[in-house]
């Protein structure tokens, strides 16, 4: 751990720092999969939502 010491003696503890890396481009599979799971989420919520209002609309 780097520690460093301050005026009076007290110590500091610094976090270590992650590596830096620089992203790559989604291939076309990963841009299939996001899509799917997307329309699949978005049909799940509607659906949720739909159950939701027919429920509260029995009251």
């Amino acid at each position: 751990m780097p520690y460093t010491t301050e005026e009076g003696g007290r110590l500091n503890n610094f976090a270590r720092e992650p590596k830096v890396y620089q992203a790559e481009p989604l291939s076309d599979k990963q841009k299939r999969n996001y899509l799917i799971v997307g329309i699949t989420a978005t049909i799940l919520v509607s659906g949720l939502i739909f159950v939701a209002f027919s429920v509260s609309s029995f009251s």
